[in-house]
């Protein structure tokens, strides 16, 4: 993924963690076809192990690809920009559609897995990271036994084990001041959530950015 310095992120590990609190994975693999196959999939990442894991269906063929390379894409909050939005086109006209976005592309060795100890973790951590705000979280003993264990004879675990981060915030930072200030402002009035929570993490990023370094 290309990756310009100022769209960089200096704390890649809380991005992963948030963006993977709240939305699927997209784990890539090529068959032996160069077929690009790819699934979507809660995922738990472990900053220490530099590992994310999750699970698939086992009626899915992917885990059948075996051990090799993938590609784990998480997708955050995206926004389209107008033109409109930058005082500078009033000046000079200069200005041209766009897209903001946060995204983390995590790349290494696919390990797929079946065994049942392991699998019922997945499911259990995974369970707990996503429940963990709820009043009366579910957990997987709630459920019978013999209920949970036909559950995971239907799925297969996967790890990739990460030697390549690559996370991005496009958030405008290569723009003025007063055009990264419009763009904000433009996205926090959009009648789209989405773009209002992309107006907000411009703001807190310049906010941020803005603080004393304290030396």
């Amino acid at each position: 993924m290309y990756v310009p310095a100022h769209f960089a992120t200096a704390d890649a590990d809380a991005l992963i963690q948030r963006l993977a609190r709240r939305w699927a994975g997209v784990l890539v693999s090529v068959d032996a076809d160069a077929t690009p196959i790819a699934t979507h999939l809660p995922v738990l990442w472990n900053a220490e192990t530099r590992t994310i894991s999750g699970h698939i269906a086992r009626a899915n063929s992917h885990w059948q690809l075996g051990e090799g390379r993938g590609l784990l894409v998480l997708n955050g909050p995206e926004a389209y920009v107008s033109p409109s939005s930058y005082p500078s086109k009033a000046e000079h006209g200069k200005t041209v559609p766009t897209w903001n976005y946060e995204v983390v592309h995590l790349s290494g060795r696919v390990e797929w897995f079946d065994d049942a100890a392991r699998l019922e973790k997945i499911v259990s951590d995974l369970s707990a990271f996503h429940e963990r705000d709820r009043a009366e979280p579910w957990a997987v003993g709630d459920a019978p036994r013999p209920y949970i264990d036909a559950l995971l004879r239907g799925i297969v675990g996967v790890t990739l084990h990460v030697d390549r981060i690559e996370a991005k915030r496009k958030l405008s930072q290569n723009k003025s001041a007063a055009d990264f200030a419009g763009v904000a402002e433009g996205l926090r009035s959009s009648e789209d959530p989405l773009a209002r929570e992309v107006g907000d993490l411009m703001r807190a990023a310049r906010a941020l950015s803005d603080e004393p370094d304290g030396n």
